[in-house]
Parts: structure tokens; C-alpha cells; sequence
């Protein structure tokens, strides 16, 4: 059976978010954690680590204004999911930062 567009992104998607990209980046409570923290200072406003996801999948939803890039897809797709996971607390972020 041929898989088609849709079942390979998210397949795709899964691959980014439960594999090895944590070894290089942290886990998603460290990344996004620090993230909204930085953001939040910076901007003055509060930022959670869900707030990262969603606007990291808008920075790839305007990049796909350009035309359509698969691994922009993929992204959008896996920031959607953990900013989800974050948001459901199934992730703990830590609420200080070293």
C-alpha cells in the first residue's frame, strides 16, 4: 500500500520529535522552557513554552508563503504536537532556569 503526502508527514513529524534531535537541542522542557523565558524577557510579555511551538510554527507557515518546502511541513507539524504536550502538562518545564 502506498502511503500518501499527509501519512508521510506526520509520519515524518513523529520521527523529529521522538528521535535524536533532543541529544543535540535538550529535551522540550529544557528547549522550550529556555526559550520562553528568553522571549518573554525580551519581549516583555509572558511567553509560555506552548506560545514557542505555535509561533515557531507560524515562523514555518510563513516561510511555506514562498511556496511549498516538505520540511517545513513536517516542522509545523511536529511544533503543533509538543506544543499541544506542553500545554496538556504532559511535559514538565522547569520554572527556573540555571
Amino acid at each position: 500500500m502506498t502511503k500518501n503526502v499527509r501519512t508521510t508527514v506526520l509520519e515524518e513529524a513523529i520521527g523529529l520529535i521522538n528521535g535524536p534531535r533532543q541529544s543535540h537541542y535538550g529535551t522540550p522542557q529544557e528547549n522550550f522552557g529556555a526559550t520562553s523565558h528568553m522571549w518573554s524577557a525580551y519581549l516583555g510579555i509572558k511567553v509560555s513554552p506552548g506560545d514557542v511551538c505555535r509561533l515557531m510554527c507560524l515562523l514555518k507557515l510563513a516561510r511555506l508563503r514562498n511556496g511549498p518546502h516538505h520540511d517545513s511541513s513536517c516542522d509545523g507539524a511536529a511544533y503543533l504536537a509538543l506544543g499541544c504536550e506542553l500545554d496538556e502538562g504532559m511535559l514538565d518545564v522547569p520554572t527556573e532556569q540555571p
